[in-house]
């Protein structure tokens, strides 16, 4: 043991890389099963940190909706507070959406372009896919921009939990008897009306009005935008 040690020790650098290195097909693959389950774990591990994001953003409208719809004098800001929330947690998760987007992409070039490949042969299928997860493993790289993580996001879950808000609030400025105890009529007499509802402490009712209506139009904007049909969003339909 020790003369192997010592013969280690005075080999070339390079010599010792190939001997620590699989050399046999059959350690080649129970290395490659390893990696496969190791990166399976991680893209687990941010799903679930995804999952717990859009939950809390669920529970934030659900609360806010409760306190702002079930007694007539709360103030309509309480909405726009919970839509200022739901933005927040629509970055973070943005932020963590793009760290699963590299491990699931890592995952699929294993699935697409390996077992695939064992379970039913393509002649066509490519085979750089050894060199593609090799290049992100020695240098990762984000793969999507904050935008596109934010648009995924957005037109998946918070698209709905923004509509919802938009309807409270409209509602809650435009519906007298959410505004005062004891007023007979059950809708808005004027715009005149609604704008005064509208107002926000020192603000008027017309800037929040404009203002919401701005904020609404940027996140159409970014909902609306084309999805990319490059790299692995150009294989299949079902994406996260």
């Amino acid at each position: 043991m020790k003369m192997e040690q010592d013969r280690t020790s005075l080999a070339p650098e390079g010599e010792v890389v190939r001997a620590l290195l699989p050399s046999t097909p059959g350690e080649v693959t129970n290395t490659l099963s390893h990696y496969y389950r190791g990166e399976l774990g991680r893209m687990t591990s941010w799903r679930d940190r995804i999952d717990r994001t859009s939950n809390w953003a669920i529970t934030v409208v659900a609360a806010l909706l409760s306190v702002s719809l079930s007694t007539p004098t709360s103030h309509h800001g309480v909405l726009l507070f919970g839509m200022m929330l739901v933005t927040l947690l629509l970055m973070i998760e943005a932020r963590r959406y793009r760290f699963f987007d590299i491990y699931r992409a890592r995952i699929r070039q294993i699935e697409r372009c390996y077992f695939a490949q064992i379970l039913s042969p393509d002649a066509h299928a490519g085979s750089e896919w050894a060199v593609t997860v090799a290049s992100s493993l020695r240098k990762p790289r984000f793969l999507l921009s904050y935008s596109e993580a934010m648009h995924r996001r957005l037109k998946r879950n918070y698209g709905w939990m923004y509509f919802i808000l938009l309807l409270a609030w409209c509602l809650k400025i435009s519906t007298p008897k959410l505004q005062t105890e004891g007023m007979p009529a059950l809708q808005a007499q004027s715009w005149a009306y609604v704008i005064d509802n509208a107002v926000l402490g020192p603000v008027p009712g017309l800037a929040v009005i404009a203002a919401v209506v701005a904020f609404y139009l940027g996140m159409l904007g970014i909902a609306l935008r084309p999805d990319r049909d490059e790299g692995e969003f150009g294989h299949g339909e079902a994406h996260v």
